[in-house]
């Protein structure tokens, strides 16, 4: 970056090319991003700690601004990204593009957008002396199960850090969510019988395992939209489930010796999940798997699960509304039904809310774009956090 004088704004937009330019896939690593947003912080004399996985591949980050203390403000992004295959760009992803009035690329919206704001925002917050300590938490690896901030709340848990608030800038048009749907993910692997297919699977193949699974998985879905509270303030009212994934098979003319599917549940109340899992195992102990060893006695289901993040539970008198409220100038609170990190933090005794720029309806989107208006409205409620931080 050059020496000219930038605005905030400028400096904002300028850090997200940056931020867009590091291809942060989940799958991949994100090490590149960590080394420039520590060069950032500790440009301006944050105190950053990198906490990398076991791996070394991937890293959260932790630093604080301002003096030591449990009355701090967490302002916390995830830097992975969902992939771009198979999606219709009309640009390169991986190339911000900015048009006068949006930012166009992977991750503008969901939510690089938001750490390119805080990170722009940190010398201000470096030169007014603060009296609170802000705490910036860069996480990884949020889109695969949150996995990067479970290790980074244990992190903090075992040094005896207890920030007070946290705002977690997942794309809501800079409105307050003060509650949110839980997400919890897993895979599920079907063996079966792998041989030519003019003698039949005999309800033994794999796929057609995986077919049957499914359909219990939509029965259950049909089952908890009637067990959804009739003042539920979700839309959809009630807990969903979801199959994304599901692969397998080798070619037509031969039976599946194996499939695996990923699929979730986006929970409104925990009891729901617990009703799912149950049912599911029951179903494969007594139908599928006895069906399919009737045929082939090695066949086997196994379910893992791969992440989970409790939902965010709505306190109207707590600390993180209250503030969020006062930096934001909004007078309401609002629920969504996507699952972010925030219910983490809640259940680390961190009063949270979930606030930031863009609309989640261009997240995980070809041609995704955050506008440069909500990217100045976040630059404003950061710029009134000062205020709080200071007196």
């Amino acid at each position: 970056m050059d020496n000219r004088v930038h605005t905030v704004l400028d400096r904002s937009i300028e850090i997200l090319r940056q931020l867009v330019g590091y291809p942060t896939i989940s799958a991949d690593s994100n090490m590149d991003l960590i080394d420039y947003a520590v060069d950032l912080l500790e440009a301006t004399g944050a105190r950053p700690v990198i906490i990398t996985d076991d791996g070394g591949a991937k890293a959260n980050v932790f630093a604080t601004i301002g003096p030591d203390g449990d009355d701090g403000v967490v302002l916390s992004g995830h830097t992975d990204v969902v992939p771009v295959e198979g999606q219709e760009w009309r640009r390169d992803p991986f190339v911000a593009a900015v048009d006068g009035t949006r930012v166009w690329g992977r991750g503008t919206t969901d939510m690089k957008g938001f750490i390119a704001c805080v990170l722009a925002m940190i010398p201000r917050f470096s030169e007014v002396g603060l009296t609170r300590p802000v705490h910036v938490a860069l996480t990884h690896d949020e889109e695969e199960g949150c996995h990067g901030a479970k290790v980074m709340l244990a992190d903090l848990e075992g040094k005896g850090i207890r920030p007070a608030t946290a705002i977690i800038g997942e794309p809501t048009r800079m409105q307050i969510v003060g509650a949110h749907k839980g997400c919890h993910e897993f895979t599920t692997e079907i063996v079966g019988v792998e041989r030519h297919a003019s003698l039949g699977a005999g309800g033994a193949g794999a796929i057609h395992g995986a077919a049957r699974f499914i359909a219990l998985l939509d029965s259950l879905a049909v089952e908890l939209t009637g067990r959804a509270r009739a003042d539920s303030p979700f839309e959809p009212a009630g807990s969903t489930i979801n199959v994304g994934t599901i692969s397998g098979g080798v070619a037509r003319n031969i039976t599946a010796g194996s499939a695996v599917l990923d699929w979730e549940i986006r929970p409104v109340q925990r009891e729901d999940v617990d009703f799912v899992l149950n049912r599911v195992e029951r179903y494969v102990d007594e139908v599928l798997l006895p069906d399919m060893r009737s045929v082939f006695p090695s066949a086997s289901v196994s379910t893992t699960n791969v992440g989970e993040a409790g939902g965010l539970l709505y306190h109207p008198d707590s600390e993180a509304i209250a503030l969020a409220s006062r930096i934001t100038g909004a007078d309401s609170v609002v629920v969504m039904s996507f699952g972010t990190e925030a219910g983490l933090f809640q259940e680390s005794g961190i009063s949270t809310v979930v606030c930031g720029p863009g609309d989640i309806e261009q997240a995980h989107k070809p041609d995704e774009y955050v506008e440069i208006s909500e990217l100045e409205s976040c630059l404003g409620m950061l710029e009134r956090l000062v205020g709080e931080v200071t007196g």
